[in-house]
């Protein structure tokens, strides 16, 4: 399996930021995407954004889009999640998938590879 790693959540208050870092020490991203979902309590896993490493393709979910950008680290072994202007609904914890194929999916069972989670906590 591809290990994964993901980092940066934590405890904010509303209207602030964070920035997540999913980290794939296996192997490098190229030729697959990379998403990153959330799951608040009591709630199904709920797409956030995705990259299609070659093309370069960026898909939002609507309730992020303006306030989230996702983006690639050069050396192909690091995508990140700036989260600005956050609000308490987007309290959830954080998950970065990956696929090996270069179509954006907004559903998770479409990706094969998956991270342990980080979580956010944005306080009203």
């Amino acid at each position: 399996q591809v290990p994964l790693v993901e980092s940066g959540g934590g405890l904010v208050q509303a209207g602030g930021s964070l920035r997540l870092s999913c980290i794939d020490s296996g192997r490098s991203f190229s030729g697959g995407s990379v998403a990153w979902f959330r799951q608040a309590l009591g709630k199904e896993r709920e797409f956030v954004a995705a990259v299609a490493w070659s093309t370069g393709e960026i898909l939002y979910n609507g309730s992020v889009k303006g306030r989230f950008t996702i983006s690639l680290e050069n050396t192909k072994t690091a995508v990140y999640l700036q989260m600005n202007s956050l609000q308490p609904e987007d309290t959830a914890v954080y998950y970065c998938a990956a696929r090996t194929g270069m179509a954006i999916h907004t559903t998770p069972i479409q990706y094969n590879y998956w991270g342990q989670g980080t979580q956010v906590t944005v306080s009203s």
